[in-house]
């Protein structure tokens, strides 16, 4: 089976493990469900770390950096259903429903739903279509399906439509800020321009400006100090970390880090 399985392309998953995996870096473009059918899901941003087991709901906002980290529990084995919230779909369903945003919502990015029996029947009405290999979903039946469950967030959660329904474009944020809690996801500069709310050459322009010098050169610096911190003060291993710092590989990280140090990160501590 391929993991992710697409019960309905491009809106609703199904992700089965038996051995734990850790995500280097997802990007979500739009809000996203989450049902947690069995063993351990956790999720990192840099403001937020959420942790779920079977039976619990996780609404993840757009337009967040993150990893992932899918635990089965002893025993058993690890089961997800995803529900990309679209953001087209979203806008239908304001114009069939009337709804609206009353104000700017100003929340966490990741919300935990509180579970209760409509959603709970809900998930459980999807579940076969994700277990068997046999049983397919129709698109009008999985967008009704979608529809559904956001009606149903809603009932769970009235104020959830100022998180749902904000339909306006990403401003600028502070960089510096940004940069900072971000920097070692490692994803195109591209991309954190758009997080940040700028094009690529305002993001570049700004970025010189706040931190004297591109993007490229001070992410890789700062993330080579960062690491050198961790090994030096923490006494974490160079193999423990290359990943959560944004480098590719273990022999990418060390020929970076010796070029800067001048001593392989092995050498820091002996």
């Amino acid at each position: 089976m391929t993991n992710p399985k697409e019960i309905l392309p491009g809106l609703i998953f199904y992700s089965y493990l038996s051995a734990q995996r850790k995500e280097k870096v997802c990007f979500w473009n739009h809000h996203t469900l989450v049902l947690q059918v069995s063993g351990q899901f956790t999720l990192e941003t840099a403001g937020q770390s959420i942790s779920m087991t079977g039976g619990e709901l996780l609404l993840i906002g757009k337009n967040q950096l993150g990893t992932l980290t899918k635990t089965p529990l002893p025993g058993g084995n690890y089961e997800t259903i995803v529900i990309s919230l679209q953001e087209e779909l979203l806008r239908k369903i304001v114009l069939e429903e009337k709804l609206t945003a009353d104000h700017k919502y100003i929340g966490p990015p990741n919300i935990l739903i509180p579970s209760n029996e409509f959603l709970k029947g809900y998930f459980q009405s999807i579940v076969p279509y994700a277990r068997s290999s046999g049983a397919t979903m129709t698109n009008e039946m999985g967008i009704l399906k979608v529809k559904e469950g956001i009606k149903l967030l809603l009932l769970a959660l009235p104020a959830l439509r100022n998180f749902l329904f904000d339909f306006s474009e990403p401003y600028k944020i502070d960089l510096e800020k940004f940069m900072l809690s971000n920097f070692h996801f490692n994803v195109p500069i591209e991309k954190f321009a758009q997080l940040t709310g700028r094009s690529l050459a305002g993001f570049k322009r700004d970025f010189l400006k706040t931190f004297g010098a591109p993007p490229r050169h001070w992410l890789q610096d700062k993330r080579l100090t960062e690491a050198k911190h961790l090994i030096e003060s923490k006494h974490q291993k160079p193999s423990a970390i290359y990943l959560d710092l944004g480098f590719e590989s273990l022999s990418h990280f060390s020929h970076a880090f010796k070029k800067k140090f001048g001593m392989a990160p092995t050498a820091v501590n002996s």
